[in-house]
């Protein structure tokens, strides 16, 4: 298990959307194959590859394309 897996999730706002890991902050030394992350279903969701976790914000209003 990653050490990321087991700290607070990252919340995202619909401003985030789409989302994807890893992001555009991530150290070179954590790069993995960006992968988008859908977390509009259920409001939370990790990384298959690294187990980040990402929360939408409570609240947030996410509007369709």
């Amino acid at each position: 298990m990653s050490s990321q897996a087991t700290q607070d999730p990252i919340i995202v706002t619909a401003q985030d959307l789409p989302l994807h890991c890893p992001g555009p902050n991530a150290p070179r030394w954590s790069l993995h194959p960006r992968v988008f992350l859908d977390v509009t279903k259920t409001g939370e969701v990790s990384c298959p590859y690294c187990g980040t976790q990402y929360k939408l914000k409570e609240g947030e209003k996410v509007h369709g394309h």
